[in-house]
């Protein structure tokens, strides 16, 4: 039986950071998991890059039984209507499920009350705090890294959807964390540069 991994989409979201961990999981996770796709609605979403998906699931109809929420990064989340995701992530984070925010999803759980209890990260922790006001208290737990992985959550900022996918793939147990390593080196570092597995 495979394990589902949800990933939230809004309109104009950033395709590249869905890309390396969709791809990853499904080359090296020997169809152990399926990718499924949530929005506010089931209408078509347009990417960044202007790939039209058609979301499996709208926020109403998500399934109970997911192994991961991955918020990706884009361009509408500060819109007033995410409200309804904000209720889906709260949900996955007291289930102690895995939940995952890069670029300004990372920040969107902030507002969330969702990192002030983790060790976590994001674009910038002056805008955090001023996006999130109130419903953040967890400036003490922020640190200026590309990537972090805290109990459930890991958050990265929008220069690091390799580092985003590497902490997913590990939290997961996509595959070994030599296989994993080997994935994010050769695309990290480049085909001539990365190590060379070991034979």
């Amino acid at each position: 039986m495979k394990k589902t991994i949800l990933f939230v989409i809004l309109q104009q979201y950033a395709d590249w950071e869905a890309a390396y961990i969709s791809s990853a999981v499904s080359m090296l996770g020997q169809g152990k998991y399926e990718i499924k796709t949530v929005s506010l609605s089931k209408d078509a979403v347009l990417s960044i890059g202007g790939f039209k998906v058609l979301p499996n699931y709208d926020i109403a109809s998500v399934p109970d039984d997911y192994e991961a929420l991955i918020l990706i990064g884009g361009m509408t989340w500060r819109s007033e209507n995410t409200q309804p995701v904000k209720e889906l992530a709260k949900d996955c984070f007291q289930k102690g499920k895995l939940l995952g925010g890069i670029c300004d999803a990372s920040a969107f759980l902030g507002t969330a009350g969702i990192l002030n209890d983790v060790v976590h990260t994001s674009n910038d922790l002056n805008d955090l705090k001023q996006w999130a006001g109130s419903a953040y208290t967890g400036e003490a737990k922020y640190i200026p890294k590309q990537a972090v992985s805290d109990k459930n959550i890991i958050t990265a900022n929008g220069t690091a959807p390799m580092e985003f996918a590497k902490e997913i793939l590990s939290a997961l147990n996509v595959a070994d964390k030599d296989k994993i390593a080997e994935w994010y080196n050769f695309h990290k570092l480049g085909y001539y540069t990365a190590p060379l597995p070991e034979m």
